[in-house]
């Protein structure tokens, strides 16, 4: 394949997927020759589309590498690969009113139009994502997700050096949620967002931005960011801006992290949500019992059967919710329950606040208040109500918006490490990490009888979404036992 065939492909890549129409072949053309420093193109250059883009991409950025026009680094090449797609992508205002042309017909239209441009623009890079690791391990609260996430690639020592003697940074953008990021090409260091768009929406008097995660976990992974970069904080505002969304887009579910390290699980330095056109196990699942608030009798109100600590508002009136949903912040803000553990705050660091989310079910509006804590102890460094030491070689990190909903984000590194455990229980020649040896002698005496080089595979990814659940209740503030619940009805005794 030649440089030239490289290119007429990509563009019929680009009118296929509707990217371009027919008339702007020529401009694109151009463009692409300008960056790659080409002065003829001939005229006769036929090419089917026998590659994909990814690939043709590849080839474009080794081309531009070999002739000294990049340095050979995976960075360099991500915003070149990034500028050659955004001659395909319109202008923000161009793809804005496009979307919401489709909003008449339907959310769901203007949604879908989006979310495949998002892909198509490589901003989304299936060949990527496809990579990642992804089941369901049934439990007694549905089936998680589990995900060993393989889609971000691992950064060149080369780029690492050099990002490390490059002078100081000029701050610009912030942060890697700022809107400057639209169209922005990129620096060792700092992700190729070319071909990166976003849509406005308005959100109780303010403008926000919709764009997609480029490393989806779900579908339709979105991401609802603030125009100005401010600190993430769970407030009333949060709840009436999340119910403001679902209305207008009624198909999602938008949530948010917690507004406190350790349980935060994101990017705190700028307010954001996450949500999506998915349903998570912690959605599907039923109510464990209910109560009633005194000031708001006409919310239907539950404790969800979840293993953290969910309460569950469904009213029609989005206006009612918030508010109820904003008195139990205020109330847990402010809340402590020594003998369960709880404090609010030690020292004047506060300790408690909550995972919201919210989603539009059944004709009425939900909000799932999860309570969080982010106390730490001599036995629990880094954190009481986090995952514990035991299960910290599946799962260490944060538990975020999305574990919290039941989607395991694990490492890269259980792909080969998992591998290892299978030929262990195999009594096979292994490599096993010290950290999994526990654990992997548990499984052999608890499925003796059972393993063979036929089922291992599928029992240790069952042990897995156990060690997830493990990982939930962990994080649970009030455990589902007895003591658990009757602590849990004292703080719902408060509003109740």
């Amino acid at each position: 394949m030649s440089v030239n065939e490289a290119i007429q492909e990509l563009i019929n890549h680009a009118l296929s997927a509707g990217l371009i129409e027919k008339e702007d072949q020529i401009y694109a053309r151009n463009q692409i020759l300008a960056l790659l420093e080409l002065e003829e193109f001939p005229e006769a250059i036929e090419a089917d589309l026998q590659n994909e883009v990814h690939e043709l991409l590849d080839f474009l950025t080794s081309y531009a590498a070999g002739k000294g026009l990049i340095e050979d680094l995976f960075d360099e090449k991500e915003i070149l690969s990034s500028k050659i797609m955004s001659c395909f992508v319109a202008r923000p205002s161009v793809i804005n009113q496009a979307f919401y042309q489709k909003y008449q017909d339907s959310p769901e239209t203007a949604t879908r139009y989006f979310y495949q441009l998002s892909q198509n623009s490589q901003y989304i890079q299936m060949h990527r994502i496809r990579k990642n690791i992804e089941y369901k391990a049934p439990t007694e609260y549905g089936d998680l997700d589990i995900t060993i996430n393989l889609s971000k690639p691992e950064k060149d020592p080369k780029a690492i050096a050099r990002e490390k003697a490059a002078p100081k940074k000029s701050g610009y953008p912030k942060c890697l949620l700022c809107i400057e990021n639209e169209g922005y090409e990129g620096r060792i260091g700092h992700p190729a967002r070319s071909s990166h768009r976003m849509i406005r929406v308005y959100l109780q008097g303010q403008n926000w931005y919709l764009q997609y995660s480029p490393y989806i976990y779900y579908n339709e992974h979105c991401i609802v960011l603030c125009e100005q970069h401010t600190d993430m904080k769970i407030s009333p505002d949060t709840f009436s801006r999340l119910l403001s969304f679902v209305k207008q887009f009624p198909h999602y579910f938008l949530g948010s992290n917690a507004d406190l390290p350790i349980v935060g699980g994101s990017i705190l330095s700028h307010d954001h949500y996450q949500g999506g056109h998915y349903e998570f196990a912690m959605a599907k699942a039923e109510d464990d019992w209910t109560f009633t608030m005194k000031n708001y009798p006409d919310i239907h109100c539950s404790v969800v059967k979840w293993p953290m600590s969910v309460i569950r508002l469904r009213s029609k009136n989005p206006d009612e919710l918030t508010e109820a949903s904003a008195d139990i912040l205020a109330e847990w803000r402010g809340y402590s329950d020594p003998t369960a553990g709880i404090l609010a705050e030690s020292e004047g660091n506060p300790h408690n606040t909550i995972t919201p989310i919210a989603r539009f079910s059944n004709g009425h509006f939900e909000m799932d208040l999860v309570l969080r804590n982010n106390r730490t102890s001599e036995e629990h460094p880094l954190g009481i109500f986090h995952p514990h030491a035991d299960v910290h070689h599946i799962k260490k990190e944060n538990i975020g918006l999305i574990e919290v909903m039941g989607l395991a984000v694990l490492p890269a590194r259980l792909r080969e490490e998992l591998e290892e455990v299978r030929k262990f229980v195999l009594d096979e020649e292994n490599d096993i990490k010290a950290y999994h040896q526990p654990w992997a002698e548990s499984i052999k005496k608890i499925y003796e009888n059972q393993l063979s080089s036929e089922t291992a595979e599928g029992i240790i990814r069952t042990e897995v979404g156990r060690k997830f659940l493990r990982v939930l209740e962990d994080a649970g503030v009030y455990k589902r036992n007895e003591e658990g619940k009757l602590a849990f009805k004292r703080f719902i005794q408060q509003f109740a």
